[in-house]
């Protein structure tokens, strides 16, 4: 993070483990942090954390990925706010597999909570950092984005689009001097995650965070993490379609 100018985060899908614990980072570092999300209380609760923690100001707002009138409020403060502007996107849903297969139309929930909502938010976004010439949109996707794979394959989907998307967007904002960084965690113990059998090499969500301001600072592209998924996914890509397709991983 730029330490010279102040900094404004605004966070989407706040309320989630992860999101939570990457507001308390830049809090310490004393950005100004939006929380934006579903659940204003429990996003009220994370503001006055981050107050506490040493933010210059938190407030929240209220985004939903199925509305996307909710999205031009947090634009227009968006476009407010002080110094550089970032946002990091934590937004997604992960139904089982087997409810989609026996509810199809929950697809369309999980595309839009994944990819189109957050896709549609950062389009809007995106021109006001090309203005500033600056600043950082974080994208977090999933490693089940690399291949679709049997367990969770709509959800994986959903993830690969976001991934493109965000690699277009970093196409275009890179040229004015903005950067996306697109991140692929692995298992992390977060609502979403709990109950799943066969977890392993499960991370915390303040690894995450700490991983996803390193990367920040260093401008990466992509970002998996905890490190070792790199190796995990590179191995899991390569197999053969033939072999692969008989395999329940």
């Amino acid at each position: 993070m730029n330490s010279t100018r102040p900094e404004t985060w605004i966070i989407l899908g706040a309320t989630s483990s992860m999101a939570r614990a990457f507001a308390r980072k830049v809090a310490e570092a004393g950005a100004t942090v939006i929380l934006a999300g579903r659940d204003i209380d429990d996003m009220k609760r994370t503001a006055a954390d981050c107050r506490a923690r040493g933010a210059d100001a938190a407030e929240v707002m209220k985004c939903d990925a199925r509305r996307p009138e909710t999205f031009a409020p947090l634009i227009a403060r968006a476009d407010r706010a002080p110094g550089t502007l970032n946002a990091a996107v934590f937004i997604g849903a992960m139904p089982a597999q087997t409810e989609i297969d026996t509810d199809p139309a929950l697809l369309r929930s999980v595309v839009t909570d994944n990819f189109t909502g957050p896709a549609e938010f950062l389009q809007r976004l995106a021109p006001l950092l090309e203005e500033r010439g600056a600043g950082t949109i974080v994208g977090v996707g999933s490693v089940a984005g690399d291949r679709g794979r049997i367990g969770n394959y709509v959800y994986g989907a959903a993830k690969a689009g976001f991934a493109t998307h965000l690699s277009g967007l970093r196409n275009r904002l890179g040229r004015s001097g903005a950067h996306v960084l697109t991140v692929k965690p692995g298992f992390v113990d977060t609502a979403m995650t709990w109950g799943i059998e066969g977890m392993f090499l499960v991370a915390s969500p303040e690894k995450i965070a700490d991983d996803i301001l390193k990367a920040v600072r260093r401008r990466r592209n992509i970002l998996y993490t905890p490190f070792f998924w790199r190796y995990i996914m590179a191995i899991i890509r390569a197999i053969p379609e033939p072999i692969f397709k008989k395999l329940s991983v």
